[in-house]
């Protein structure tokens, strides 16, 4: 297949998985853009344990006689439109770029990363999760125009692939607010250094003052594996005072 050049084209992608380890693979992929929908759910071989399912609702029996990501029309349409025109919009991009790659997809254009973005930008929302934002920012509000837009009769729901990209396109045109795509792209490559921690014992409290009172809590979560790149970057920046 002849790849589009020159198309600059916004693909909005989420992917649901087995877990959140390094060995575990995709479940399901929701993508669309502009002209195109696509939901599918895959079997790369992994099996869902009941603590995965219990987040996204997907079962090993629903995906039992499902294809392997490279033999579903996502991956064809994504290795079509796999051109450095094109830019892949997710939240927390890191994690869905690692998954594709496992499972043969290595992207080879422009990334936005709604989540960075919103670190960025709006650092009074404090908890970055898309389901928090969703209602934080009352994303919700045009849900139902863009469910007419897409053609999609069911209700939205948060831990399924192709809401959550629906979602994220909603999170995005709320971003646009505050910047534009091309500071998006350079946001989403830079660390943010974070006041407040977002889960733990400490949620909601100063970094700064957690590390003057408690600094053995922090070096704790400094050693926690699969620490999230900007909580790191944030703990060891108030670790050098």
């Amino acid at each position: 297949m002849q790849k589009s050049q020159n198309c600059k084209m916004l693909i909005y992608i989420d992917v649901q998985t087995t877990g959140v380890e390094s060995y575990d693979k995709l479940c399901s992929v929701g993508v669309f853009n502009e002209e195109s929908l696509f939901y599918e759910l895959v079997n790369e071989g992994k099996k869902i344990p009941p603590l995965a399912s219990s987040f996204h609702h997907i079962t090993n029996e629903m995906i039992q006689d499902k294809p392997a990501f490279q033999d579903t029309q996502i991956y064809d349409f994504l290795m079509h439109n796999n051109d450095p025109t094109n830019t892949l919009v997710a939240h927390n991009i890191k994690f869905v770029l690692q998954k594709l790659r496992a499972s043969g997809l290595k992207w080879q254009g422009d990334t936005i990363d709604t989540c960075r973005v919103t670190k960025h930008l709006i650092k009074e929302c404090e908890i970055f999760s898309l389901a928090f934002l969703r209602y934080e920012l009352k994303l919700y509000k045009d849900e139902n125009a863009m469910q007419q837009r897409y053609g999609i009769k069911d209700a939205l729901c948060q831990y399924k692939s192709l809401e959550n990209a629906l979602v994220t396109k909603l999170l995005f045109a709320h971003l646009l607010e505050y910047t534009s795509v091309s500071q998006m792209k350079t946001l989403s490559c830079k660390q943010v250094l974070l006041d407040k921690f977002t889960f733990g014992k400490y949620m909601g409290k100063h970094i700064e003052e957690i590390v003057q009172n408690d600094r053995n809590y922090v070096t704790w979560m400094l050693h926690l594996e699969d620490l999230d790149e900007d909580l790191k970057y944030s703990l060891e920046y108030y670790m050098r005072g």
